[in-house]
């Protein structure tokens, strides 16, 4: 019974260790209507002058992909780097 309750637990922390951590990127947009990809959309911007446009992206290629999109939909007026 041991023997399994240990061969279940190392094959948990196994499969924990193997999946890939997951980033979390986000686009802001500021009150002046520049944008640009958040690290980390928990961690938010100072001050209360700016919306999430989106959330929860998996690269920050995506949020750059999303901010072109913006800029392209004149959502946002420039992008911030």
């Amino acid at each position: 019974m041991t023997r399994l309750a240990i061969a279940i637990g190392v094959l948990t922390i196994g499969l924990a260790a193997a999946v890939p951590a997951r980033a979390d990127f986000a686009v802001v947009r500021f009150k002046d209507h520049s944008c640009r990809a958040w690290a980390d959309h928990k961690a938010a911007p100072m001050g209360k002058h700016w919306k999430y446009l989106w959330v929860s992206l998996p690269t920050w290629e995506a949020a750059q992909g999303k901010g072109a999109w913006a800029m392209k939909h004149h959502w946002c007026r420039a992008w911030v780097k």
